[in-house]
């Protein structure tokens, strides 16, 4: 029984795989068709409250699959989802999570100037700037941006609002609660984050370590965070005091995330224990492909070195979507690296990243 199992599974791997190479998956035609397929499905089949963390992940894809595509299916579903939303953030003023759709609104604001699309932003982070440091999440935690995912979530919607305005104490504001994030979680020796400080390991070397006894560093934790600094480094002035930091960071980490990608492409959940979580994981694969894509369009890494990697995590990641455009082996909601998905397991935070690494391939 067990054998014929085993027989299935490797049958259904290699079907899907015979889909991911079926057609030249690096032209920009054969991209901007299977990014339409992963946003339509997505669409589709919306989860979680449009305001919501994940979907902020997910329409920051939806937005760069419209600048790739120009598709106006894909701008009405923008624009439907920020009238529900009323442009607004969610509920907690001083949680990253809860700004991070503000990062499409902005987006979307710099095509069509309406006030409506940005005011809200403007209201969110001025109470920030107020009552910030007495909000609910320094109270508990000491700082505000206290877990690794809050650089993807923030960072990029601060600096976004500054690039817009011209207003340079959102950058100030980003630089002080970056910088209490990177003090706190980031392993100079690893060239990685932990998740929290729950994570961190002691001066006598206690904590929580995976089985083979290393470091826990979580895939798309780490995701998050490179593809934040992606999105920061877009928006950052040439001669922002901070930005030699933020690139060396960026640089440091995905020369990490390369050392640490399987041989199928893909990334594991755990990135320091690969072998105790078989199959790859689709959304920190997804922003990993796209940060280091992004990496080489603009020059910032060594194309020689790089290309190789990010078309094997691209040809990887398109073994993991199904033919109705349904991104599989997603992790779902968590914080930290589990065994717990399947093939048809996904998330929308899972097309959102695969989204972005399409937006990216497409330019490479």
């Amino acid at each position: 029984m067990n054998r014929i199992i085993s027989f299935l599974f490797l049958g259904v791997v290699f079907s899907t795989t015979i889909l991911a190479q079926s057609a030249d998956i690096f032209k920009r035609k054969e991209i901007e068709k299977r990014m339409l397929s992963v946003a339509k499905w997505q669409l589709a089949n919306p989860k979680h409250e449009l305001y919501d963390w994940t979907n902020g992940a997910f329409y920051a894809g939806v937005f760069a699959a419209y600048e790739t595509t120009k598709s106006k299916e894909v701008w009405d579903a923008l624009i439907s989802m920020g009238e529900k939303n009323s442009w607004g953030p969610g509920k907690r003023f001083d949680h990253a999570d809860d700004i991070v759709i503000n990062q499409t609104y902005l987006d979307m604001y710099r095509i069509t100037k309406n006030r409506k699309m940005l005011q809200p932003t403007i209201d969110v982070v001025a109470k920030i700037k107020v009552d910030g440091a007495k909000g609910r999440e320094v109270e508990r935690h000491g700082i505000i941006w206290w877990w690794c995912d809050a650089l993807f979530m923030a960072p990029p919607t601060l600096a976004k609002l500054a690039a817009i305005t011209g207003d340079e104490s959102y950058l100030d504001l980003n630089d002080n609660y970056f910088r209490e994030t990177y003090e706190r979680l980031y392993d100079k020796e690893e060239r990685l984050y932990a998740r929290d400080a729950s994570f961190l390991i002691n001066a006598a070397g206690e904590g929580k370590r995976e089985a083979n006894g290393k470091k826990i560093f979580w895939s798309r934790g780490n995701g998050w965070v490179l593809g934040g600094l992606v999105r920061l480094l877009q928006e950052l002035p040439r001669d922002h005091p901070y930005r030699e930091f933020y690139l060396k960071q960026y640089r440091d980490m995905a020369d990490r995330v390369v050392e640490l990608q399987q041989p199928d492409g893909l990334w594991r959940s755990s990135l320091l224990d690969s072998t105790a979580y078989p199959g790859g994981e689709s959304s920190g694969t997804g922003f990993y492909a796209y940060s280091l894509a992004w990496g080489i369009n603009n020059k910032l890494l060594d194309r020689k070195k790089f290309t190789p990697v990010v078309r094997k995590a691209w040809s990887g990641l398109n073994t993991l979507v199904h033919p109705d455009g349904k991104v599989g082996w997603t992790q779902p909601i968590g914080a930290d690296p589990r065994r717990n998905f399947t093939a048809d397991s996904w998330e929308v935070y899972g097309a959102g990243a695969y989204l972005l690494a399409g937006s990216e391939m497409a330019k490479l």
